[in-house]
């Protein structure tokens, strides 16, 4: 059941596409789209965690106009009403990082309910159990109101972890676990995160949760590159405001920028899936490290990963490898590489890395 709280509202941001999934993430199916964290597609997984924080009337997913029909014909397919789906999409009209995506929500959620109390999620996470995931959200929105300050969620990491933004925790705000962030720090090297585990950092996981009043005024005190257009969304000229907005992430925009940001705890498993690499730590192993989707023969194979949608696949001898299966291509790759698919992507042929099926 959702919180009795009226004024929480829960955002989810749901425009990207995923390249390092590639090729069963494309643009007209992103990775949201796939069952990468269990066997729904990740934007059930999601929408479900959000239920469980505001009823469908406060609930919106944040994605471009392209997205609404895949995303509507997957939560049908799951047993979602299709005119309830379609009820939740606040469409972008143009790409422009999550900065003005999320300024221009909390802008149209306030504008409905000043006390209005904004959840954001992220439609590609991967966590467990719901049950911490829901009294770590609630506290957090606690949190929020009594200390009037912008709240992330913050992760224990568990390995120094290159391609996370990490968190330099600050003073205590109360005996809950709730504090200032000291520092912002974007993906280090490998040798800066080693060192960061070590001097305490935590993982900034990029669920954010603030006032959409204390949010808006950081906003105008911090980004400039948001804020001098803020006028056009008082003046309902809404796809304007994205015409002239400067791209940019509500990280460097604000929260790196501004003094009245705190973290809480996480008390929930989390994963923000971000290539075939991350399926060893959201999947179930076989007994030699093997994690496999579809029609897959593994023999004297260990440490890899199989995506097989068009199968079988069939390994022999080898180790910590990517293969993956989808849309007539196949991709084999280190699994230690994983992370630099987004490289190999802007160096494919168009037709061959935005493609569907052959």
């Amino acid at each position: 059941m959702p919180s009795a709280d009226p004024h929480l509202h829960v955002t989810i941001l749901a425009g990207g596409i995923g390249s390092r999934f590639w090729p069963a993430s494309r643009p007209a199916r992103p990775k949201q789209l796939l069952p990468l964290g269990s066997p729904r597609p990740l934007i059930q997984d999601t929408l479900e965690r959000a239920g469980a924080l505001a009823p469908p009337e406060r609930t919106r997913i944040l994605a471009g106009a392209h997205l609404v029909e895949p995303f509507r014909r997957t939560l049908a397919a799951g047993g979602h009403d299709p005119e309830g789906v379609e009820r939740l999409f606040w469409v972008e009209p143009r790409p422009r990082g999550t900065a003005p995506v999320l300024v221009w929500a909390a802008h149209r959620l306030h504008r409905a309910d000043p006390d209005a109390v904004m959840v954001s999620l992220h439609s590609d996470h991967w966590i467990e159990p719901p049950e911490a995931f829901r009294d770590t959200l609630l506290a957090a929105a606690a949190a929020a109101r009594h200390h009037d300050l912008l709240f992330t969620v913050a992760i224990e990491p568990d390995r120094p972890e290159t391609g996370y933004g990490y968190l330099r925790p600050g003073a205590a705000l109360d005996d809950a676990g709730a504090r200032r962030i000291g520092a912002f720090v974007e993906k280090p090297d490998l040798a800066t995160a080693s060192r960061y585990l070590e001097e305490g950092y935590l993982w900034n996981s990029g669920i954010f949760i603030w006032s959409t009043a204390r949010f808006l005024d950081e906003v105008r005190l911090h980004a400039p590159e948001v804020a001098d257009h803020l006028h056009l969304l008082d003046e309902g000229r809404d796809e304007l405001f994205f015409e002239r907005v400067t791209p940019i992430s509500v990280d460097e925009a604000v929260l790196e920028r501004s003094g009245r940001v705190g973290t809480v705890p996480a008390s929930f498993r989390w994963d923000d899936v971000g290539n075939w690499d991350a399926l060893g730590r959201t999947r179930a192993a076989d007994e030699a490290g093997n994690v496999c989707e579809g029609e897959t023969v593994l023999l004297e194979a260990a440490d890899n990963v199989v995506w097989a949608e068009e199968g079988p696949v069939v390994l022999f001898g080898v180790e910590g490898l990517v293969v993956a299966r989808s849309g007539g291509v196949t991709l084999v790759a280190p699994r230690d590489r994983a992370a630099d698919l987004k490289d190999l992507m802007a160096r494919l042929p168009a037709q061959l890395r935005d493609g569907g099926d052959r």
